[in-house]
């Protein structure tokens, strides 16, 4: 990427609520303008130093017409631009890459990369149509709607991991198994009262509506179901004859994550520990077959990891982006990386789904995974609705020069 970096905990995430959960109620804008505040005043940030700023968010609020200029204003950044961004499960590594190349091209010094999503109380949208008898529209649910029907393919989300167990022989106890192994992994994080998430997730003030009176605090997940062997064995498929569970597939979710794209030289200067690099080496996207969204995930870090110069030999830790557990299985076979090298720590899977801001806390997890192991290269990838997948390769290491 030539000089795009991102300053050692200069980045947040808040923790995922369940939906219809504790801030299932407050607009994700707005509190993502909150939420990244109070975390670039915590760490010292020199806020004027931003020049450029770029939202992610897929399920619109109100106001969000305004998009990014609304959040900087409302973060007192009121002199900062900047695009507005949409790519459903792809948008965390799309809002990264269009920052790394605006800092690489030298367009822009410091970027602010906000990513926000509430599943919950998705909108209801109308659409009038005049031509229509007697001019009646049509009415989409934004969320509910788009998860059940692709107007492409012409299937559910659901039914593009079915299709890709069939593909990859991908039974529903393997899916159980990856489950389990994933949850154990999660459990990892949670250790020590939270010490490794401590590194990167931040509380969010439980507020009303208006966002006047603080009633609760969010510190920790919220949501995440109790799984067991036993209660897997007992779920029935989503589908008559199909393998997929709502035990192996993740929940819709809420929250936020943010972080700074910057020079190496400003990098380095604002960093919480000046003497841990972390570059931005490569993005890849792809797109597979219709139906077929799970197995995008490998051949968009195959890209990412061609853009790089490196192979799949080189990396020393993954995250994926796993709204299903057929996604890894499926990219341990593509790939032949171990499943256990993968998602230490937790991931989407567990964790859950928010859309945009899914993929950036999988990414600063995987920036700490690299710290904690005393550097490496990681790779995060994952797939998107229209059998899209996108990955991001980057470094951790010591600082250099």
């Amino acid at each position: 990427m030539n000089n795009a970096y991102i300053p050692y905990g200069i980045y947040w995430s808040t923790p995922f609520a369940k939906w219809q959960g504790s801030i299932a109620h407050l607009n994700s804008v707005r509190l993502a303008a909150v939420c990244g505040t109070k975390a670039l005043q915590a760490r010292g940030f020199p806020m004027p130093e931003i020049d450029l700023g770029v939202l992610g968010i897929t399920n619109p609020q109100h106001g969000s017409f305004y998009g990014l200029p609304w959040l900087t204003g409302m973060m007192g950044l009121e002199s900062v631009p900047g695009p507005t961004v949409q790519q459903a499960c792809a948008t965390s590594a799309r809002v990264l890459q269009m920052a790394a190349q605006e800092i690489a091209a030298g367009s822009a010094q410091c970027a602010l990369v906000v990513t926000a999503d509430r599943c919950s109380n998705g909108p209801i949208v109308y659409y009038p149509d005049p031509t229509a008898p007697g001019g009646t529209g049509h009415t989409e649910r934004w969320v509910l709607d788009n998860f059940s029907h692709d107007p492409h393919a012409g299937n559910a989300m659901v039914d593009t991991a079915e299709n890709v167990a069939a593909r990859f022989g991908i039974g529903a106890a393997e899916q159980g198994e990856l489950t389990l192994m994933r949850f154990a992994q999660y459990q990892q994080a949670l250790a020590d009262d939270r010490a490794f998430q401590r590194r990167y997730m931040i509380e969010v003030p439980v507020t009303d509506s208006a966002f006047r009176r603080q009633s609760a605090t969010l510190a920790a997940d919220e949501g995440i179901f109790p799984t067991t062997a036993e209660g897997l064995s007992r779920l029935k498929p989503v589908k008559p004859g199909g393998t997929v569970t709502f035990g192996t597939q993740t929940h819709p979710a809420d929250g936020n994550a943010g972080v700074i794209v910057t020079t190496r030289e400003r990098a380095r200067s604002v960093s919480t520990d000046q003497s841990i690099e972390i570059e931005l080496l490569g993005f890849g996207q792809a797109r597979v077959d219709k139906g077929h969204m799970p197995a995008a995930v490998a051949p968009a870090a195959k890209r990412a990891l061609q853009a790089a110069g490196l192979g799949i030999d080189r990396v020393d830790a993954v995250k994926t982006h796993n709204p299903f557990a057929v996604n890894d299985l499926a990219f341990s076979r593509q790939t032949g990386f171990a499943l256990e090298k993968m998602n230490n720590f937790g991931c989407s899977l567990i964790w859950g789904h928010p859309q945009a801001p899914t993929g950036l806390r999988s990414i600063l997890e995987l920036i700490e995974e690299l710290v904690s192991r005393g550097g490496g290269v990681g790779l995060f990838s994952g797939c998107a609705a229209g059998d899209t997948g996108m990955a991001v390769v980057l470094r951790v290491g010591p600082a250099r020069g």
